[in-house]
């Protein structure tokens, strides 16, 4: 409810002097944000985006998929398979466990999608903070990202993403969305 009232008064004021309001990540959030650092450690995470890696895909080729995948509506075959993968299975085990967590998604060494919970807007995330702050260049960080509404699931939620590690070195990212409403 207090989400709601935020929103209203915010448009409000948006529409009344042209303010920009961003709501800011709850501390709880950002309590948590370290334990999820455990999930970019997960066996199966790791070995789908290593496979992914040694497939050498140009950055080219992702940035084409990146554009046939954003002008694609509904589910194709290709976006399909990386919500049926093993790694997706897990990233869906991972997202039932707890009753805030929301769209997840593991990206390879380019940020291009390996696994998903559900279609993302677009199959690159290799140009986006998400990927760009937690792969770190393969040193790998926590990145909080902000509070914003998310259309497809129609709440506001906000992204942490871990680097997906290896050896010490981040090979990857992934993902997980943080559903406000059912968080507080």
């Amino acid at each position: 409810m207090r989400n709601l009232l935020a929103m209203v008064v915010g448009v409000a004021l948006v529409a009344v002097s042209g303010l920009s309001l961003a709501e800011e990540v709850p501390p709880e959030v950002k309590k948590i944000a370290p334990q999820l650092q455990s999930i970019g450690m997960d066996p199966t995470l790791v070995a789908a985006v290593k496979e992914q890696n040694a497939k050498g895909m140009s950055l080219d080729s992702i940035k084409q998929a990146d554009t046939k995948w954003r002008g694609t509506e509904g589910i194709d075959s290709f976006m399909q398979s990386l919500m049926d993968s093993d790694a997706a299975k897990t990233l869906s085990k991972i997202e039932s466990s707890q009753k805030y967590y929301l769209e997840l998604f593991l990206m390879d060494n380019q940020g291009a999608n390996v696994a998903m919970t559900g279609k993302t807007s677009d199959y690159w995330q290799g140009d986006e903070a998400k990927w760009t702050e937690s792969f770190k260049g393969g040193t790998g960080a926590l990145h909080v990202g902000e509070v914003e509404f998310d259309e497809s699931a129609q709440a506001y939620l906000v992204q942490v993403s871990v680097p997906v590690m290896d050896g010490g070195k981040a090979i990857g990212a992934v993902t997980i969305g943080i559903n406000l409403d059912e968080f507080e």
